[in-house]
């Protein structure tokens, strides 16, 4: 695993999953494995787990980068409360806005930088992008600080899962094994229509996600720590972790969510004062009790 940092001493981690994507049921079965005081390394995890042994520490690896386990390998909240078959949301991920959680749980969590770089940073400098752009990206990061250590291959071995993870339908080609990534469901990310030999290009366009549940917009509200009672519009569309940077909402999908937020709490508003659009909490819920109710419909 490839880790760097930059001149803000932000770490970054680059790899650890081997090169394999996340498949769809490996949270649910590595969640019940640690659920079950199983160990990843012991050596019977590749008969209990039912993958190589390559791949056991992939699904650990993206246990933590999804959020479900921490770093000494226990359950966390979130992962209890999406794959518990007891008290849990979505254990099979049979709603998409489950699918969604993941994809912000990955994003924010920075286990797994390369998420965080992309849709907080970098695809508001490249709107359309290959893994050459990309890595070029993360050279010019360590050129601006020698310390920093980047591995060209590592990071674009990183790009590629990246791909595969969240390409989704008609954009999916052929995978190793042709199982599609767990995040392709939510449809993010799109491709630009192939030149014979040239590079594949992606891109990631912000727009209205009308499948994009606005409670899962609100619960990413509330569970951001940056965020006060009163917060702008513009820090809701263009912040580091906003939820539109993380979900790609443009304005006016923004704004849809917001208001239907609104219509449906009466403990929040928003405000237009001078031109100074604000959404506000006059008793700010926690978080979870947001994704109660939802998945209590």
């Amino acid at each position: 695993m490839m880790t760097i940092e930059n001149t803000e001493l932000t770490k970054y981690t680059f790899s650890g999953h081997d090169s394999f994507h996340c498949r769809q049921l490996w949270l649910k079965k590595g969640y019940d494995f640690v659920k079950q005081g199983k160990s990843f390394n012991d050596e019977y995890s590749v008969v209990l787990l039912g993958v190589g042994k390559n791949m056991v520490s992939s699904i650990r690896y993206w246990l933590k980068a999804f959020n479900v386990i921490d770093n000494k390998d226990n359950l966390t909240e979130f992962g209890k409360r999406i794959f518990d078959d007891d008290i849990g949301y979505d254990p099979f991920l049979e709603d998409e806005a489950s699918i969604w959680l993941l994809h912000y749980q990955l994003v924010k969590s920075k286990f797994s930088s390369i998420y965080h770089i992309i849709f907080n940073e970098f695809r508001k400098e490249k709107m359309f992008f290959n893994k050459e752009t990309f890595v070029n990206y993360i050279k010019r990061i360590s050129d601006i600080n020698p310390d920093l250590n980047v591995n060209e291959n590592t990071v674009s071995k990183d790009f590629e899962v990246f791909i595969n993870l969240y390409k989704s339908g008609s954009e999916i080609k052929e995978l190793e094994d042709n199982f599609s990534g767990i995040l392709s469901e939510i449809e993010i990310l799109r491709s630009l229509p192939k030149e014979k030999g040239a590079p594949d290009h992606y891109y990631i366009e912000n727009n209205l996600q009308d499948n994009l549940p606005n409670e899962i917009v609100l619960y990413a509200i509330l569970d951001n720590p940056s965020y006060g009672n009163s917060i702008s519009l513009n820090a809701l569309e263009f912040n580091i972790n906003s939820p539109g940077s993380i979900f790609a909402l443009n304005r006016s999908g923004l704004l849809n969510k917001i208001s239907e937020i609104v219509d449906d709490n009466k403990d929040i508003i928003f405000t237009d004062h001078a031109g100074i659009k604000e959404l506000q909490f006059k008793n700010k819920p926690k978080p979870y009790t947001i994704l109660d109710k939802y998945y209590a419909k």
